[in-house]
Formats: C-alpha cells, sequence, structure tokens
C-alpha cells in the first residue's frame, strides 16, 4: 500500500498494487507542466483510490491523454492515456519509502537543451 497528495493535502490517495519501476520523462509537455522533468511510476487504474480529490482537475494536453492537478495549490499528480487502463502517478506526490528506484529515461529526443543526462540509466528516444 501506498500513499500519496498533493502539496496542500487537497488531494490525497492510496495506491493499492504493485507499481511500475519509475521512468524520468524529458518530453516538452511533462517539461512544461512540472517545471523540469516528470518522474513517475503507473499503475493500474483499479488499484487508485481517492481519500480526497475535490480539487483535482483534469487538462486535456493532447487527443490522446489527460494531466491530472490541484486546482488549489498546482501539483502536477497523474497522466493517463485515454485507451489504457493504466495511471502513471507522480514520484513526488508518494510518501516516502516508496522501495522504487528510477529504471529509465523517456522522450530523450525532446529533453532541454539546459542539462545533462548523467547517469547509466536506459534511454529511450521516445
Amino acid at each position: 500500500m501506498h500513499n500519496g497528495s498533493c502539496l496542500c493535502g487537497a488531494v490525497a490517495f492510496t495506491i493499492d498494487g504493485n507499481l511500475s519501476p519509475p521512468s524520468v520523462c524529458h518530453c516538452g509537455q511533462c517539461r512544461k507542466q512540472s517545471g523540469h522533468v516528470w518522474a513517475s511510476t503507473w499503475t493500474d487504474q483499479n488499484n487508485l483510490n481517492f481519500t480526497a480529490n475535490d480539487t483535482l482537475q483534469w487538462f486535456c494536453a493532447s487527443d490522446s491523454a489527460r494531466r491530472g492537478f490541484c486546482n488549489a495549490c498546482g501539483s502536477f499528480l497523474f497522466w493517463q492515456h485515454n485507451d489504457e487502463d493504466t495511471i502513471s502517478i507522480s514520484m513526488g506526490a508518494l510518501s516516502a519509502p516508496t522501495g522504487l528506484m528510477l529504471s529509465k529515461h523517456i522522450f530523450v529526443a525532446d529533453k532541454g537543451d539546459y542539462y545533462d543526462i548523467t547517469d547509466d540509466l536506459p534511454q529511450r528516444a521516445h
């Protein structure tokens, strides 16, 4: 069981199920919404249960996915593809200890020009 919340606590949740090894996304949308890169894990959406979600708002960032955030504090919490039964959860929203370790970098072809990736994790162009 994992717990998580936004910065102000108005969106809070539990995850009762397995979480994927986290990845770091370098795409332009994640960088713009998070302020840098976005580290996330994913699980089956049925594993996610909200204990508070009055301020949860969804933004359709593209025709294929939506992004969930708290409209009170602005925390970027979720990413969900329209055609999948999984949901990505921000690693920063999870309470420690998570027991997880970063596994890869994705969308590195879109990474910002202001930083280098200096670890030895696998990198996917898209």
